[in-house]
């Protein structure tokens, strides 16, 4: 049986951090930043984790489990 292969958009797109949590990014932060204020562009710097309905899927991709 071949070896199962990691989803490569989902591997580029998620990070499992150490304690076990599935990291995204935030949507919304690439464009059209001009009328959206510093403080709402700033919170699209950080990392958001990603919700349980969908961490099975995601993990699924990635081979975690």
């Amino acid at each position: 049986m071949p070896k199962m292969k990691t989803h490569r958009g989902a591997a580029k797109r998620f990070e499992i951090k150490r304690t076990g949590k599935v990291m995204r990014r935030k949507a919304y932060g690439s464009h059209i930043l001009t009328k959206k204020s510093s403080k709402r562009k700033r919170s699209f710097r950080q990392k958001q984790e990603v919700s349980p309905q969908d961490i099975g899927s995601v993990r699924r991709m990635l081979r975690q489990g």
